[in-house]
């Protein structure tokens, strides 16, 4: 089941994620990256060389976490969404993704990563204070 469209449309108007990654001792880190998403399948893909910290942490430990906030000191528009869920190298499909939201990415040698999310949840203020709107795959 799809996340439910308020959900969906704030992934989809947004392009910068924070991604947290950790060893598989734990050992936490965390990077910003351009995103495009896939609402189609509930997914999220990104491109990181092989050679960051995070991609290292990636290939040892799938488990990421990844949030996406708006940017406003105005309280009523304060929106955000926070997402845990797993990570894998991307295939052709999500590569056309990426380049479709992105097309000066389609001259660059790009390493893609996407994330199945597991659980979303989007803190959208314009729905009420504090609202949050959850998802569980």
């Amino acid at each position: 089941m799809l996340p439910e469209k308020r959900i969906t449309d704030f992934m989809a108007r947004h392009h910068v994620l924070t991604l947290a990654t950790a060893t598989k001792e734990g050992v936490p880190y965390c990077a910003a990256c351009f995103y495009a998403y896939d609402k189609s399948r509930n997914l999220i893909v990104f491109t990181s060389d092989d050679s960051t910290l995070h991609a290292q942490q990636m290939v040892e430990n799938s488990s990421v976490a990844v949030a996406i906030n708006l940017e406003t000191r105005i309280v009523g528009k304060v929106q955000g969404i926070q997402i845990c869920g797993t990570v894998r190298r991307g295939e052709e499909a999500d590569k056309s993704v990426y380049i479709k939201r992105f097309p000066y990415a389609a001259v660059a040698p790009l390493n893609i990563w996407v994330v199945e999310p597991t659980f979303m949840k989007l803190t959208d203020n314009t729905l009420g204070f504090g609202k949050k709107l959850i998802w569980n795959r």
